[in-house]
């Protein structure tokens, strides 16, 4: 993408720095993840559209300060959607919502590397639609221990009878997605990720655990449940991370499992995957109910 100001989509946006190296490893710019940002608009705003959204931004790229912003800045354009968000200990975020594609090279222009939506909607904050269960190995690389979770997570859901996906995380593990229909509030929805993450540690509990604590993991996968709350956020499927290599958060069938890594996918070789095969998570699988899935688990832990 060029410098100055340029047509993106519906908006005209003034784009600056193109030629910042932003992932120094890979000699990756700012104006090439700018590009990707336009290629994938489609697909990532799938997983953005509506929600309240939180970016994590680096100016002056991977080897710079980053950080996290939710609220969105002063000189934001007026048409990139805000929206005041009530805090549980008072006051109110002024929230971005990401509607729109141009929204995505809007914020990639200003630094940011990594999208981090809430699992309610912004119309509805208080019914999550998503559940997702981060698994993080005990040590980074052993790949093998991961995978093995993100199974032993996927037989108990099938039990269940919930549907469920799965997407690499960019990083150093897998996240395991549970689509909700938002009839149940954050109480009920927290309950069953931690109420799931116990069940399934409990069936394997030399290779897994729920210690936020690293020095209580004792080489074991950590299945991480504390997302599912008010304010909290998860990066989306095809956000780029802000590590090197430029990987990118990728929706996988179960079936990939075996030979996919967290960090399999990135800037430079998503787009030859998207050619060969469709989006895994094109078609959205049925939405769960939380509370009737709360009493399915709660009957298959007392039957031992």
């Amino acid at each position: 993408m060029d410098a100055g100001e340029q047509r993106c989509f519906s908006r005209t946006i003034d784009i600056s720095n193109v030629d910042k190296v932003f992932f120094p490893d890979a000699g990756l710019t700012k104006g090439e993840l700018l590009d990707y940002h336009v290629r994938i608009a489609e697909l990532l705003l799938a997983h953005l559209d509506g929600r309240p959204v939180a970016v994590k931004r680096y100016p002056d790229g991977l080897e710079g300060q980053g950080f996290f912003q939710k609220n969105a800045g002063s000189h934001f354009p007026d048409w990139l959607r805000r929206q005041d968000i009530p805090k549980r200990d008072g006051g109110t975020l002024d929230h971005v919502v990401v509607d729109e594609p141009a929204a995505l090279v809007y914020l990639a222009d200003q630094g940011t590397i990594e999208f981090h939506p809430w699992l309610s909607l912004a119309d509805d904050l208080e019914h999550p639609v998503e559940l997702v269960l981060d698994l993080d190995p005990p040590a980074q690389g052993e790949v093998g221990a991961v995978r093995q979770a993100a199974r032993q997570v996927h037989t108990l859901l099938d039990e269940l009878e919930v549907a469920s996906r799965i997407k690499t995380s960019g990083s150093a593990g897998f996240h395991v997605h549970v689509p909700l229909d938002g009839s149940a509030g954050w109480d009920v929805v927290s309950a069953l990720a931690r109420s799931l993450a116990e069940a399934v540690c409990e069936r394997h509990p030399d290779a897994l655990t729920t210690s936020h604590r690293k020095q209580g993991r004792t080489g074991r996968v950590f299945v991480d449940w504390l997302r599912n709350s008010y304010g909290q956020t998860s990066v989306a499927a095809y956000s780029v991370r802000a590590r090197p290599g430029a990987p990118v958060a990728t929706p996988i069938d179960w079936g990939e499992l075996r030979t996919v890594e967290p960090r399999s996918y990135d800037v430079g070789n998503l787009f030859r995957r998207l050619g060969q095969r469709d989006d895994p998570w094109r078609d959205d699988p049925p939405a769960a109910a939380a509370a009737q899935v709360s009493d399915r688990l709660e009957a298959l832990r007392e039957d031992g």
